[in-house]
């Protein structure tokens, strides 16, 4: 009776441990299949002229502090590489008490917003921030024609981590797709090789 009573008290304190020690766990997310996005931009790519080797993804819904900036290679039909970037603060014309988690988007001069859709990546150019190394970014689109005038180009940012920080959050831009320098230096190499206009396309 006693053992009985002695092995019942310990098989208790091992489902309450049990319990106690998965509870707060956090479970990863399942991947996010970007099938459709892949598609779609490879039949853009080649009906655009535009290189047909690779292309970036920017997934904004993606929490800032994880990698949401994605190199998928069309002929390897994988993610090669991915990474952290930034979003816009987005807090000039209105209140943005969410900027930090949640991207807004806004075509305005001056309003620090981020915007979406597809871009053509441009000109190389010097940048004062990061590695000095800036491109240009044309939107193909109504919602991101601006994105020259409103100077939304692709750089680095020392402050940008090179490593997913969840749950903390990456800094806020002011509209542009900033990356790490280790990051930006791949991307520069990549896209310095390639003849072809490059493809970003960010999405949410």
């Amino acid at each position: 009776m006693r053992n009985s009573l002695f092995f019942t008290i310990v098989l208790l304190l091992i489902c309450c441990n049990i319990g106690h020690s998965t509870k707060n766990i956090q479970l990863p997310s399942p991947a996010k299949s970007y099938a459709k996005n892949h598609q779609e931009a490879r039949s853009f790519c080649e009906m655009n002229g535009y290189a047909t080797d690779f292309y970036y993804l920017i997934d904004l819904s993606i929490h800032p502090g994880r990698f949401r900036f994605f190199i998928y290679d069309f002929k390897k039909k994988v993610i090669t590489h991915k990474n952290i970037v930034t979003h816009g603060s987005c807090d000039v014309f209105e209140a943005n008490p969410d900027q930090w988690e949640k991207p807004k988007f806004d075509t305005r001069k001056d309003s620090h917003c981020s915007m979406k859709g597809k871009f053509k990546i441009g000109k190389r150019d010097y940048s004062s921030w990061g590695i000095n190394v800036k491109y240009w970014l044309h939107g193909l689109e109504v919602q991101n024609q601006s994105a020259v005038d409103r100077m939304v180009v692709l750089h680095s940012w020392s402050a940008v981590s090179n490593h997913e920080i969840y749950p903390r959050v990456s800094p806020l831009s002011w509209g542009c797709p900033a990356v790490s320098d280790a990051f930006m230096r791949k991307l520069d190499q990549q896209l310095q090789a390639t003849k072809k206009p490059v493809l970003l396309w960010i999405i949410e």
